[in-house]
């Protein structure tokens, strides 16, 4: 029985269990530090560069790695791989509508796919997207369509111990500031994340979301939601906002997407699949320009760069992911971790979030500098001390302005450990926190890192790093 555990008993507090039980395993290898020392090596310090036949606990992600039920699986083998007019297009456009409330879909291969569709479509060169904190991909396609990405989240976001309920919200004071700023003409539309990745899975509340909603309706500005974790967003509202705890997570999402004109989805995170996602929208006029430019960039408007069988487990998948015990239990796990390393008094984003621990490097590091890649450094150390894979989020993630070609410098230097869904068990997690402890015990006598290869877009992903 873990520490955890026994604590919570003495508490009154009963444990919990995964609503689901093991059906098939995947062997998984450790490997020894001079094997983690040399593939480190080869991969430029970059865990997005590793093999994963040389990782032991990947935390690299939560996208496309969810492990899929039995009933996924079934519809697989019921996949239409017809050209045109697949019948499991339909049950996923069922499936979207039903639980998410929006008149028309268009699939697309994955959410970056969505995020272009909506970026080409709504945005005209020079007009401001304001956001409630950035996500790499989404920023990148805005800008690629002429947009200037604003950020209007509020303050609290950006401090790692703020203990505010929903550091997601929306501050709209700054948008105010910015409309009176820009006009509304300068404005594309609002791109709302929920939950909010890079500022630790930080929830919206449903309040915000409602306000911004009025506030957008009075000047006739669009609200388009990035709904890749919505379903945990739902979770937080239903235990932290009054009103909500006697609804469903289902009730919940179908409520917030209400306030908003549509939404892209990377469906390899809350809809537990390995490849997908979906644009859906309520304005026709937006849907058609969607639809006819899905033929350009993805594949016909009936089937979006997915086959058959990836839709019908997606459509299975969207009505899993609302149900309640799993996204108990998925949040439960992330807590369960990061509970473990608070315990230890290890440096962490605070509220922990939805579907990831966030170490703060910056306190983690103290004597680093930001230009010394302190996450990026963190991800390293943690995968040479046990075969634990994280990723970097911050300044290497932030990459650079493409006005002045300098560093951004956020205020949140971090790094992810990603809980893949239904995939994991609590003694992994034990594993991770004593490796993320191992490593902080030893803070003192690391040293940074220096980028030796710098790609052009989304460097995070291809750069290169050494010793400094």
């Amino acid at each position: 029985m873990s520490n955890l555990q026994t604590m919570g008993q003495q508490h009154g507090r009963r444990s919990w269990a995964e609503p689901w039980k093991i059906k098939m395993v995947e062997p998984i290898k450790m490997t020894s530090a001079d094997d983690r020392k040399r593939a480190l090596s080869e991969a430029g310090y970059n865990t997005f560069l590793l093999r994963s036949d040389d990782v032991y606990i990947d935390l690299l992600t939560d996208s496309g790695t969810s492990a899929m039920s039995d009933r996924q699986w079934a519809g697989i083998m019921l996949g239409d791989e017809a050209y045109a007019g697949s019948r499991n297009f339909y049950h996923l456009e069922a499936a979207v509508q039903t639980h998410y409330g929006y008149r028309f879909v268009v699939p697309t291969h994955q959410g970056r796919g969505a995020e272009n569709l909506i970026s080409q479509v709504a945005i005209k060169r020079g007009q401001y997207v304001p956001g409630n904190m950035y996500f790499t991909t989404t920023r990148l396609h805005q800008e690629l369509a002429g947009g200037i990405f604003a950020d209007v989240i509020i303050d609290a976001a950006h401090d790692s111990q703020d203990l505010h309920p929903f550091k997601g919200d929306v501050d709209l004071d700054k948008l105010r500031a910015l409309i009176d700023k820009v006009g509304a003409d300068g404005i594309a539309y609002i791109s709302l994340a929920a939950t909010v990745n890079m500022a630790g899975g930080q929830p919206v509340s449903m309040a915000n979301a409602r306000a911004l909603r009025e506030l957008c309706n009075r000047h006739g500005i669009r609200v388009y939601l990035d709904a890749t974790r919505l379903v945990e967003n739902a979770y937080f509202i239903q235990e932290r906002e009054p009103g909500y705890a006697d609804k469903t997570v289902s009730e919940i999402v179908k409520e917030f997407c209400g306030y908003t004109d549509g939404a892209w989805m990377s469906a390899k995170k809350d809809n537990l699949v390995n490849i997908g996602g979906w644009l859906a929208l309520n304005h026709e006029d937006v849907f058609e320009a969607a639809r006819n430019l899905v033929v350009v960039y993805e594949g016909l408007h009936t089937y979006g760069g997915m086959a058959g069988r990836d839709m019908e487990a997606l459509a299975i998948g969207i009505e899993e992911s609302m149900s309640d015990d799993h996204i108990r239990a998925r949040i439960g796990q992330v807590r369960y971790l990061g509970e473990l390393l608070e315990q230890w008094s290890i440096p962490i984003v605070r509220p922990i979030g939805g579907h990831a621990i966030f170490l703060d490097a910056r306190r983690f590091y103290p004597h680093l500098t930001q230009t010394d890649f302190p996450a990026q450094t963190l991800a390293a150390e943690l995968y040479l001390d046990s075969g634990v894979r994280s990723m970097e989020r911050g300044i290497v993630s932030a990459g650079r302005d493409p006005a002045t070609g300098d560093h951004r410098f956020p205020k949140l230097e971090l790094t992810r450990l990603t809980i893949p869904r239904r995939v994991y068990t609590q003694a992994h997690m034990d594993v991770v926190a004593e490796s993320v402890k191992a490593v902080y015990d030893h803070r003192d006598s690391t040293r940074g890192l220096r980028m030796v290869y710098e790609p052009q877009y989304l460097r995070f992903f291809q750069a290169r790093f050494e010793p400094a």
